[in-house]
This record gives C-alpha cells, sequence and structure tokens, in this order.
C-alpha cells in the first residue's frame, strides 16, 4: 500500500520529502543533479546509491556535503 511504500523509503532517505518542500518534480531535480529520473526514482524508493550520487542530489537540492545525514539515514 502507499502507507507502506512510504514508511520503507523514509527509513533510507528523504529525498522525496526534501524534494518536495523545494517543490521540485523529479524530473526537474534529476536534471539538476545530473541523474537519470528513474535513478531518482530508485533512490526515492529507498535503494542505496554510491556517493557520488548522493552528492549531487544534495548539492541539486541546495545543501551541504555536511546535511547529508538531513536527508541520507546511512
Amino acid at each position: 500500500s502507499l502507507v507502506k511504500g512510504h514508511v520503507a523509503m523514509s527509513q533510507n532517505n528523504n529525498v522525496k520529502r526534501v524534494r518536495e518542500a523545494k517543490m521540485l518534480s523529479k524530473a526537474e531535480l534529476a536534471r539538476m543533479a545530473g541523474i537519470s529520473p528513474l535513478t531518482l526514482d530508485r533512490i526515492e524508493k529507498g535503494k542505496d546509491c554510491r556517493m557520488a550520487t548522493k552528492r549531487k542530489i544534495l548539492l541539486a537540492l541546495g545543501l551541504s556535503i555536511e546535511q547529508k545525514n538531513t536527508v541520507f539515514k546511512q
């Protein structure tokens, strides 16, 4: 269900929550981060990604590397 999926998602990262708070679509954030929308979709669903990809997402969201723990739990 939707709720269950949301719980699984929020355990790994807050990318979707931060993206929505900044009123960005998946396509916009993916373009800004220089990653594919499919990759972003997987990450928002809780899949792990490389540190370089996390860095790109953080910078695209206007966050510093030091703030990574507010977005990524790992």
